[in-house]
């Protein structure tokens, strides 16, 4: 299958990336990142999550930041919710796109929403309606595609069983996580092509993290099945708090790099990108995860 024209970037820094953070971010400096992303061109922006503050502190803001940003037009900021409170909570917000979190194995369902998958997809169903009839758009994400770090290697029928009860639920697109960085290329074209016979390729996106460098190279494999969209975080932030051991999503940089190598458009301006990852980077007290960002600035400085 030929390689796609064009890619769309969606950028979790400001919501993956940082609800790990142990240190509360200011809502000042997440509003500023979101808009330097928004100015680097990036088409899709997951904003912030409207998820209980007992669990995910750093996102206690939500309301604050979707109030504070300069939406663009023609750029999606969508928000993590996790059920009907929180669904509620980011229509007052604002909110025009929403994306619901199912997981492939039950230990990690369990673990990470204390609920098992049914369950979890019960619930998930019932936001997926609400938001629909109100006229948001829904966006799936099934976790721990390529591995979970309690059962080990994950069947790609069990990634299948998910993804066709979200596409029944009307999500538009539907993204294959490695959540814990354990996935390869052999593996991430395992998924996609079981999936993919379920639900067209087209609407299927990627979701890679960098735990063993593989990140790249999972997207790559990924292109090569025809999927078109890719979550990255600006400088590799983020992390997955069930799973230790594993480091931050793939870098936005280091997709854009190979992207542009590859002649694919994303209309994602490279210098607009690494600076906004060094804006974060220097709030946060800590140098980039973007081996392109720290190569592209040694190249300049030289």
């Amino acid at each position: 299958m030929p390689l796609p024209n064009r890619v769309k970037i969606v950028e979790v820094g400001p919501r993956d990336g940082l609800q790990n953070e142990s240190q509360p971010v200011p809502t000042a400096v997440k509003i500023e990142l979101i808009d330097r992303l928004t100015d680097a061109g990036l088409p899709v922006i997951e904003a912030t999550a409207f998820v209980s503050p007992k669990w995910v502190p750093q996102m206690a803001d939500n309301a604050q930041v979707m109030a504070g940003i300069r939406r663009k037009p023609g750029v999606s900021y969508p928000v993590l919710v996790p059920n009907r409170k929180g669904l509620d909570a980011a229509i007052a917000a604002g909110a025009e796109e929403v994306a619901v979190f199912g997981a492939a194995t039950e230990s990690f369902s369990r673990r990470n929403t204390n609920c098992s998958v049914a369950e979890g997809l019960a619930r998930f169903s019932e936001v997926c309606s609400e938001a629909i009839a109100r006229g948001l758009k829904v966006r799936g994400d099934i976790s721990v595609c390529l591995g979970c770090p309690y059962e080990g290697e994950v069947p790609p029928e069990a990634v299948v069983r998910v993804a066709r009860e979200l596409d029944a639920m009307g999500c538009y697109e539907i993204t294959i996580a490695d959540t814990i960085g354990t996935g390869t290329t052999g593996s991430t074209r395992k998924v996609i092509e079981a999936v993919a016979k379920y639900i067209p390729v087209e609407r299927l996106a990627g979701h890679f993290h960098d735990t063993y460098g593989q990140g790249v190279a999972n997207v790559y494999a990924a292109l090569e099945c025809g999927v078109a969209t890719f979550d990255s975080s600006v400088a590799g932030l983020g992390g997955c708090p069930y799973a230790k051991g594993a480091t931050g999503n793939v870098a936005t940089e280091d997709v854009l790099y190979m992207l542009n190598g590859l002649g694919i458009a994303t209309g994602v301006d490279m210098d607009k990108l690494i600076a906004a990852g060094d804006f974060i980077c220097r709030v946060l007290g800590r140098p980039t995860h973007s081996r392109a960002a720290k190569a592209l600035a040694a190249r300049a400085a030289a």
